[in-house]
């Protein structure tokens, strides 16, 4: 059923209604034609509840000759013969062809998902690309909310089950997107783990001396996602500017059945590429990085790895840190040290509490994080921002406070 309400707009009457389009909400305006002036609310409602129903009959219409199209073309064998291949063969077809589309993490994850637990699950059905069905996709949900994931796993999952079909849709191998017709769970709030600024020195003692120290150090001072600091060169560095620029990313892939770090010229959005000031304390941690690899070249002579020499984390032979290396010693360097658990991550978040707490604006933290839009930074920090609480509630306080002053003057006043 097709909801909505009345409304008022240019002195007419509107239903809006709202309806659902390819899985997403949409409101549809449609005059009654009837002035607000001099009409009744009843009538207006009779012709609100009218134009609802017709709307509705037209839709379920629209529903019943697409049903029929699709069992005229099944019996006139009109089917395009690609939707009868095996399910998994489509998706697998069809992850080489977004290949060029999408950047690598991206297409690494698809690849895993596809791989792993999309595969379990839909090559044991043994199902065609015609004969998958919203119900499937529905019970797919609840294979992975019965393992004990999140919405989010879920969702993600839906994304991508979404994305490869509605590629059949428009190369016009099935008629509609069954992902389409599947409600997709809410997402979660994730709530992040933060360092305060004496848990952040501890850190920085416990790593002193580790190959993660510069690292955890540029994460921490910059709020670095982990793919952005280790794809930090010394030409990012400009010593006459002072500044760093964030421009590289660095991933990890598979070569020839090896995990390796690969380092790309991509970051996550346009925002992420951004120029920051060169912190006093982060020049000194990075001239010593520079005089220590200085003196592993010399340790470890023709066996130092030189194809990195532009990057500023690597380890003691010269090579690139695999991103998953980072996540790993993080957490044994926590562990060992007594520290309090976060992951990796939450050093960006850790970064973005501390400068709130010492009354940065959240939109010079968006541009700090290199956060795409306000609304990213604004819904992650927001519940935060103890400084905009103390001003409302100062605003709050004052104006009430403002009239019981203002009070006996009034009624002075009446008198």
């Amino acid at each position: 059923m097709i909801t909505g309400c009345l409304q008022q707009k240019n002195n007419t009457y509107y239903a809006v209604l709202y309806t659902k389009v390819d899985g997403k909400r949409k409101t549809k305006w449609i005059s009654t034609g009837l002035p607000v002036e001099g009409t009744s609310e009843r009538k207006a409602k009779k012709a609100f509840d009218q134009i609802r129903l017709e709307y509705e009959r037209e839709q379920e219409e629209k529903k019943r000759r697409a049903a029929e199209e699709r069992a005229r073309e099944l019996i006139e064998g009109k089917r395009n013969p690609q939707a009868d291949v095996p399910f998994m063969d489509y998706l697998q077809k069809w992850l080489i062809q977004a290949k060029p589309t999408i950047s690598k993490t991206t297409f690494k994850g698809y690849r895993t998902m596809l791989d792993s637990r999309i595969s379990r699950y839909f090559k044991e059905l043994n199902i065609t690309l015609a004969e998958v069905t919203p119900q499937h996709i529905q019970d797919f949900h609840q294979s992975i909310f019965d393992e004990g994931y999140t919405a989010n796993t879920v969702i993600h999952y839906h994304a991508v089950l979404r994305r490869a079909l509605q590629h059949a849709v428009k190369k016009g191998i099935i008629s509609s997107n069954p992902a389409d017709r599947v409600d997709r769970p809410k997402k979660n709030v994730y709530q992040a783990q933060f360092y305060s600024a004496e848990e952040m020195v501890a850190l920085f003692d416990a790593v002193s001396d580790d190959p993660l120290e510069v690292c955890v150090k540029l994460a921490a001072y910059y709020g670095l996602r982990r793919s952005e600091v280790l794809g930090l060169k010394w030409d990012a560095i400009n010593l006459e500017q002072k500044t760093i620029s964030i421009k590289h990313n660095v991933i990890e892939d598979m070569v020839d059945g090896k995990a390796v770090a690969v380092g790309e010229d991509v970051l996550k959005t346009k925002s992420s590429f951004r120029t920051l000031p060169l912190l006093p304390s982060v020049e000194k941690i990075l001239w010593a990085e520079k005089e220590k690899q200085e003196m592993y070249r010399r340790l470890f002579k023709r066996s130092y790895c030189r194809d990195y020499l532009d990057y500023i984390c690597v380890d003691q032979t010269g090579k690139l840190m695999r991103p998953n290396y980072v996540t790993e010693h993080f957490s044994w360097i926590l562990e060992k040290n007594n520290l309090k658990k976060i992951r990796f991550h939450d050093l960006r978040h850790s970064c973005a509490s501390l400068l709130l707490a010492n009354g940065i604006s959240m939109k010079q933290i968006q541009i700090w994080l290199g956060h795409s839009t306000f609304s990213t930074t604004a819904d992650i920090y927001s519940h935060l921002d103890f400084h905009a609480q103390i001003e409302s509630g100062l605003v709050m306080d004052g104006m009430f406070e403002k009239s019981k002053r203002e009070e006996p003057i009034a009624l002075e006043m009446a008198e």
